[in-house]
């Protein structure tokens, strides 16, 4: 036989959730349930020997709860209201010495942004180079750490950039290493996608570099940022909707103004440590 039951939430944290709905069997009822759902009032047809719900909260702050099944009557259940907690995770940091921009088991990207001024003349934006050291960190035996267990690597960096300056904007660019002694795998780029271009770079002389870039705005009369609300240490995201991702082959406008801002961004790796020295952009006086 089967019964209904209804789950409502009455208090939460503000970043809880999605959720997944089990019962004591181990028998999934639900996923992804948002704690707007939970909120208002959710219900299932369970099995009759169902005694208990279990909530699993799969978000950032991942928690589970186990609630024994119990009867409610309708006006007790109409007066349930929601309080939000302010109930924080318990994490701990800096317990391994390999792991960096990684928080509450989730990796939160490292940005770091450069703006440059030119004179009173507009400029054409030729490449970008960077030096920045990229360290990887070998394990250690003993636990203690040392600066000799670490290496420099040639193929780990930002993976991510975004060229702007108050009208144009590159867009997101995706950053690989360019491949080696492989013509055939270095043609392939640029890689046009639907939110993205990738594009290769290359490190010579210490300095990371690329040059692949050109203006995707639709219209510099929309805003080329939209703000965000993942996550208060991000001021900004490219406003996708802005952008034109596709070959473009005769309106490749270049970067030119009186300024230029370069935004950096790692977001997929947390075993990189990235030591940023000082960033250079070649660029050419525009006449007109």
């Amino acid at each position: 036989m089967k019964k209904e039951i209804t789950i409502k939430v009455t208090q939460t944290g503000p970043n809880a959730g999605p959720f997944v709905v089990l019962d004591n069997f181990g028998n999934i009822l639900d996923e992804e349930v948002t704690r707007r759902e939970l909120i208002r009032g959710k219900s299932y047809l369970v099995d009759s020997t169902v005694t208990v719900i279990i909530i699993k909260s799969v978000g950032e702050c991942g928690f589970t709860k186990t609630f024994p099944l119990d009867e409610v009557n309708f006006i007790d259940y109409a007066s349930l209201g929601y309080k939000q907690s302010k109930t924080a995770c318990l994490w701990t940091h800096l317990n391994n010495i390999r792991i960096y921009n990684y928080f509450y088991g989730n990796i939160k990207p490292y940005i770091i942004e450069y703006p440059f001024s030119y004179k009173y003349q507009d400029e054409i934006l030729q490449n970008v180079k960077d030096y920045t050291k990229a360290y990887e960190y070998l394990p250690v035996p003993d636990g203690v750490f040392n600066d000799n267990t670490r290496i420099e690597t040639n193929n780990k960096w930002f993976n991510k950039a975004v060229l702007y300056n108050g009208q144009q904007s590159s867009g997101i660019l995706e950053l690989v290493p360019k491949p080696m002694n492989n013509l055939q795998a270095y043609g392939q780029y640029p890689i046009y996608n639907t939110e993205s271009k990738t594009i290769t770079y290359t490190k010579s002389d210490n300095f990371y570099q690329y040059n692949t870039f050109w203006a995707l705005e639709k219209s510099s009369q929309v805003p080329l940022f939209n703000t965000t609300c993942e996550s208060m240490s991000i001021d900004k995201v490219v406003n996708q909707e802005n952008m034109d991702y596709g070959i473009r082959s005769f309106k490749k406008a270049t970067l030119r103004a009186k300024e230029l801002k370069v935004r950096h961004i790692l977001d997929n790796s947390a075993t990189t440590h990235l030591v940023s020295q000082f960033i250079i952009t070649p660029a050419q006086i525009s006449y007109k």
